[in-house]
């Protein structure tokens, strides 16, 4: 399809206004190759210009390149402007508190976002080198900050960047403090670039948020106990590395064997197809450096370090654990020592948190996907989702939080180790307490998000009434379900399986999370059967839904 004239036209003012040589080198590459009957080109400039990015969770993810449907200096310009003038309106005034990552551009994007912040009357305070997410998170309540930037995409393709916006809670923004800063964009969007105010006058910080965070990390995990563990870490090319390793010598850790090809941040993310722990292949090199050194076990934060991956050993070399045995890992870890306050996880994610909630006496809470919700449980003492994210220690970082996660779990598997255990013996006491739990992920990524619409659909004209030969409830979510909001997505609920489908919140990508469970009568007669009985189940349940939704 060509370019229509009047986009042609928005193009081209674009690249005489955009501040980046080269997004306005490859717009005008671009509108070139289209004028001269490029169809790759002038598919390429429609998709840009089609529509500005929308805020999804806790703010702005795409693609680089240029226009206002891709992530580039502009688009942060009017985002940053979206959340200084939302600021404004609130009469909140002070600092703000900015990190960014090692992609591409975020460098940039950070002190383009800093400028405009500060133009709009706020103390823009911005870390003089690439942190961890939660870093910041940290940092938004320590300094006192009435908000909080951090430009990443998390996890994403290397061809992605991000923008995540937090108040000044802690706590990553929901609606409709997210469509006002969207129409602050939007009204930012219609002024010409050199009309909107900047200040280069703002404060760089340099590694004292670091100190305050290890001080807080040191205070809730502690220093006694045992501490011989030996163990792989990879940051997944990401930022982690420095902080993880200064966290583990603060608490009295052996350093890690850190994966050398990972272990400096790089933008490409060469050594994996998606910077993803849950993507397959993505371990393997951490992995086999376990095996080579003949190590116990395997941790990984993702590329912002939001995130914490676990692997153990089994009989076929290694294996990394679901979300939900992390999850619960640590929350059990958590009750057992005396933590206090509402244990809370996701519709998305296992029921086993709640099972041990109630064995420990303490409240129990499921909320929609992401940390913006979790966060925001009263009185919750930790929350975890089953990709990969955990929060641990909500007073002091209210969001995922991959390094204080790692932390714990190294004390957790040093403590087994000591006593003769293993992080799989453990796994084993919860599932005889409370039943075998499995859990798995059917996935479909996708470049046109019609085929997500219509295979949603399709379920919801078609539910089945059984899975795996039992009756299953089912639950139009959205609809909303029982005290939670309604969201887009469907749940199909059994006695001893259940199923949740939605479309990713930060991909293009429609997910089906599966649960399958063996009552803990059962299994105490016999585990290893009621795994191979709960394995089975899941099996036929994959192959059910991939048929239900058309995969």
């Amino acid at each position: 399809m060509p370019v229509p004239a009047d986009v042609f036209k928005i193009a081209k003012k674009w690249a005489a206004q955009d501040p980046d040589p080269d997004t306005k080198a490859e717009l005008k590459a671009l509108l070139a190759a289209a004028e001269g009957g490029d169809e790759e080109a002038a598919a390429e400039i429609n998709d840009a210009f089609a529509g500005p990015l929308e805020f999804g969770t806790a703010g702005l993810r795409g693609r680089l390149g240029p226009g206002p449907g891709r992530m580039n200096r502009v688009t942060v310009i009017h985002a940053a402007e979206g959340v200084g003038a939302h600021l404004r309106q609130e009469a909140q005034f002070g600092a703000v508190l900015i990190g960014y990552d090692g992609r591409h551009k975020s460098a940039e994007f950070a002190h383009e976002a800093a400028e405009i912040i500060g133009g709009v009357g706020h103390r823009p305070i911005v870390l003089d080198h690439p942190a961890p997410t939660p870093l910041i998170a940290f940092g938004i309540r320590e300094l006192d900050c009435i908000a909080g930037i951090v430009v990443t995409a998390s996890h994403n393709p290397p061809a992605d960047n991000g923008f995540k916006v937090y108040l000044g809670d802690g706590r990553q923004i929901v609606a409709p403090t997210d469509e006002r800063i969207a129409h602050g964009m939007q009204r930012s969007a219609g002024r010409p670039l050199f009309m909107l105010q900047r200040s280069t006058d703002y404060r760089r910080l340099d590694d004292e948020l670091e100190s305050a965070y290890l001080d807080r990390v040191t205070r809730v995990v502690g220093t006694s106990g045992p501490r011989d563990i030996r163990w792989v870490y990879t940051p997944l090319h990401g930022v982690g590395r420095a902080l993880v390793e200064r966290v583990a010598d603060r608490l009295g850790f052996p350093a890690p064997q850190v994966v050398a090809e990972q272990a400096d941040p790089d933008p490409d993310f060469p050594t994996v197809a998606f910077p993803n722990p849950e993507e397959p292949g993505a371990m393997d090199l951490a992995f086999a450096l376990a095996t080579e050194r003949g190590l116990d076990l395997v941790i990984a934060n993702d590329p912002d370090a939001d995130r914490c991956a676990v692997g153990i050993p089994d009989d076929d070399g290694w294996r990394m654990l679901h979300g939900d045995e992390v999850g619960a890992l640590l929350g059990d870890f958590l009750a057992r020592r005396g933590v206090t306050g509402t244990f809370v996880n996701t519709i998305v994610s296992g029921s086993m948190l709640g099972r041990i909630a109630e064995a420990h006496g303490l409240p129990y809470q499921r909320t929609l996907t992401g940390f913006k919700w979790i966060s925001r449980v009263p009185d919750i003492a930790y929350g975890y989702e089953e990709a990969l994210g955990y929060c641990c220690d909500p007073e002091a970082v209210a969001d995922k939080d991959g390094i204080s996660a790692l932390a714990l779990i190294l004390t957790l598997a040093a403590e087994e180790e000591a006593a003769g255990r293993t992080l799989a013996d453990r796994l084993d006491d919860l599932a005889l307490a409370h039943g075998v739990h499995v859990s798995d992920q059917l996935s479909m990524r996708v470049e046109d998000l019609t085929l997500i619409t219509a295979a949603m659909a399709r379920l919801r004209a078609e539910a089945p009434s059984e899975l795996c030969g039992e009756p299953v409830e089912f639950i139009d979510l959205a609809a909303g379900w029982g005290e939670l909001p309604a969201t887009e997505g469907v749940r199909l609920e059994g006695e001893t399986v259940t199923v949740t489908v939605r479309p990713s919140g930060t991909e293009p990508k429609l997910k089906c999370y599966l649960e399958a469970r063996v009552s803990p009568e059962v299994t105490q007669r016999d585990l290893a059967g009621s795994r191979a009985e709960a394995q089975g189940m899941m099996t036929r349940l994959r192959e059910e839904m991939q048929a239900a939704l058309g995969l």
